[in-house]
C-alpha cells in the first residue's frame, strides 16, 4: 500500500493524463515526497531507437539554461598552460600526470566530471578501465574531450548534463530541483528535448519521441505530451 505522503502527492491531478511541458512542470512541486531536502527532478524519455545499432546510439550533452541545482567538481587533465586556463575558468582541479597517478595509485575520485585535452587522451586511456565503469571516461561526443577547456568548465559549472540512451531506448537525466520555479524547469526540459530532436538518427524509423515522464526523486511520474515534438520531427 502506498504511504501517506505518496497518496498526498497524487491527489488533485490525473496521473493518466499527458500534460503540456508548462503544466507538467507546474505540477512537480505538488508531487515531491520529502519535506526535509530538495528532491531532484528527473526526465525519463523513451525514444524510438534501437541502441544495439551504432547508428542509432543517441548520446550528447545539454546546457540547462536554469542550471541543475547541483555544483559539479571538475577535474581537467591538461598540460600546464591549459591546466592554468581551466583553473582560472573555475575547475576544481587541473593538471596532468600527477592526477592520473593519483587516480591509478590512490583510487582518488574527488571529482564528478573529468575533462581532458586531446593531446592527453593517450595518457588518460591508460586508466580507462578504472574510469569507464564509473562513467568518468572523457568523450568528445559529450564535450569532455576538448582543447577549449575554458568553455567546457564554464558550461559544466553552469549546468551542462550528459546523457546516453540505455538498452531499452530510454534517456534519463536530471533537469533541476523540486524547488525550481515551473518556468525554470520548463526551460530546462525544453532545451533537453530540443537537443534530442537535433540528435535524431537518420536511421530511426517510426515515432522518435515516444514518451516523456517527469518525476521527483521519490514522487510519482507526470506524463508529458509529445505532440509538439512529433510535429517538429515530421517537419524535418
Amino acid at each position: 500500500m502506498a504511504g501517506k505522503k505518496y497518496r498526498k502527492a497524487v491527489e488533485g491531478w490525473d496521473s493518466t493524463k499527458k500534460y503540456t511541458v508548462a503544466e507538467a512542470c507546474a505540477l512537480i512541486p505538488r508531487t515531491k515526497i520529502s519535506t526535509r531536502w530538495d528532491e531532484t527532478v528527473d526526465a525519463s524519455i523513451r525514444l524510438g531507437v534501437n541502441p544495439k545499432y551504432a547508428d542509432q546510439m543517441v548520446r550528447g550533452s545539454c546546457v540547462m539554461p536554469s542550471g541543475t541545482g547541483k555544483s559539479k567538481r571538475i577535474l581537467v587533465i591538461a598540460k600546464a598552460d591549459k591546466a592554468k586556463e581551466a583553473l582560472e575558468a573555475g575547475a576544481d582541479y587541473a593538471g596532468s600526470d600527477e592526477y592520473i597517478n593519483r587516480i591509478k595509485d590512490e583510487n582518488w575520485f574527488e571529482f564528478d566530471t573529468l575533462v581532458a585535452t586531446p593531446d592527453m587522451m593517450v595518457a588518460v586511456g591508460k586508466i580507462g578501465r578504472i574510469l569507464g565503469p564509473r562513467g568518468l571516461m572523457p568523450n568528445p561526443k559529450v564535450g569532455t574531450v576538448t582543447a577549449d577547456v575554458v568553455k567546457a568548465v564554464k558550461e559544466l559549472k553552469a549546468g551542462r548534463v550528459e546523457f546516453r540512451v540505455e538498452k531499452a531506448g530510454i534517456i534519463q537525466t536530471p533537469i533541476g530541483k523540486a524547488s525550481f520555479a515551473p518556468e525554470a524547469l520548463a526551460a530546462n526540459l525544453t532545451a533537453l528535448l530540443d537537443t534530442l530532436m537535433k540528435l535524431k538518427p537518420s536511421t530511426a524509423k517510426g515515432v522518435y519521441m515516444k514518451s516523456i515522464t517527469l518525476s521527483t526523486t521519490h514522487g510519482p511520474g507526470v506524463k508529458v505530451e509529445t505532440t509538439s515534438f512529433l510535429s517538429a520531427a515530421a517537419g524535418d
